[in-house]
């Protein structure tokens, strides 16, 4: 008798642990960029034309803008500052910020 109350317990007990589990709520996680890590002539040819033209350069802009990774980015900003197509604002170890070449009437 004992072993018939003691295996009936368990399954008339709803509460407890026993209850439905709460359901967490997933998180939005964000895909993994696929930037180019390679300059290919297309992508060259869109930064020389199109860099020299943004208002406020930096490698963070290139990266978003340009869909290249980050050691692109700085190759292209020193590659067109030394072609005299862009100029430098500010110099810092962490952040370079350079602007387009303007004339006296801008």
């Amino acid at each position: 008798m004992q072993a018939k109350a003691k295996a009936a317990a368990p399954t008339s007990s709803s509460g407890g642990k026993a209850a439905k589990k709460k359901k967490w709520s997933k998180g939005k996680v964000k895909d993994k960029a696929q930037h180019a890590v390679a300059l290919d002539k297309p992508t060259f040819d869109r930064i020389i034309k199109e860099v020299p033209t943004f208002r406020f350069i930096s490698q963070s802009i290139l990266i978003e803008r340009l869909k290249v990774n980050g050691s692109l980015a700085r190759r292209a900003i020193r590659h067109l500052e030394k072609e005299g197509l862009i100029k430098r604002i500010v110099h810092h170890s962490d952040q370079l910020i350079y602007t387009r070449i303007t004339t006296g009437s801008d």
